[in-house]
């Protein structure tokens, strides 16, 4: 009997972000507009939805400060705090984690935390097989499973580049249930895009909601909204909902 399968969103969900992208985010838009950014004024962008790709925020809260600057400018500055100056995507490839060329040169990426405490994802492996639909690069989402991930499969990863129109359309999630017909599925996100990318898709939703967000209540609300399966802290109480 085929397993079901658990596809998990990266940012938030497998990884700890606040000190990667989301303080990539706040670096960009202060280094513009010389402003400092909350993370509160980000996650209130994150819960009105749509913003789902974090260089188009960057640009949105740049433009919204009065400040004219071309979107691959604050791309390209964003990409350089991120992976660090001089570190390119290199030509990952295949299904599972680890398949990299080249390593981040000191970026704000190696901040990044795995989640998942030692032992808990091998054991709902056992019973789960795994995916990723994230809005990253193909390049960073597997230079963070390569560093992290260890031995676990990830098959498949879907990503920006596979995907037409983002999150919170259902794309990347209609093309992994296209190749895996009938078999049971849960999405688990930490946004209000996943959550509705989630319902358009007619795959149960588990949302991450860390009491660390500074618009927590907001988010548990939202998520609420989008008729969950699940609100969990973080992965690491998914068995608990699972086996309920």
């Amino acid at each position: 009997m085929t397993k079901p399968l658990l596809i998990f969103d990266m940012d938030g969900v497998l990884v700890d972000v606040a000190e990667s992208y989301r303080q990539t985010i706040a670096s960009t838009v202060e280094h513009f507009t010389g402003a400092p950014v909350t993370r509160t004024q980000i996650q209130d962008l994150k819960n009105q939805g749509g913003w789902n790709d974090d260089w188009k925020l960057s640009h949105y809260m740049v433009a919204a400060a009065g400040v004219d600057v071309p979107f691959d400018r604050v791309k390209d500055y964003f990409q350089s705090i991120f992976l660090g100056a001089g570190t390119g995507p290199g030509n990952p490839t295949g299904n599972t984690t680890g398949n990299t060329t080249g390593s981040p040169a000191g970026g704000l990426i190696l901040h990044e935390q795995w989640v998942a405490r030692p032992g808990v994802l091998e054991k709902l492996n056992q019973h789960f097989r795994f995916a990723v639909f994230t809005g990253r690069p193909r390049y960073e989402a597997f230079l963070t499973l390569g560093r992290f991930a260890g031995g676990l499969t990830f098959d498949p990863v879907v990503t920006m580049e596979d995907v037409q129109n983002p999150k919170p359309a259902p794309d990347g999630l209609l093309q992994i249930l296209s190749t895996n017909p009938g078999c049971q599925a849960f999405y688990v996100g930490d946004t209000v895009d996943d959550a509705r990318c989630a319902r358009a898709a007619r795959v149960p939703f588990i949302g991450i909601a860390a009491p660390a967000n500074p618009r927590y209540l907001d988010l548990v609300f939202l998520f609420q909204e989008e008729r969950p399966y699940a609100v969990i802290d973080d992965i690491n109480y998914l068995d608990e909902v699972l086996e309920s």
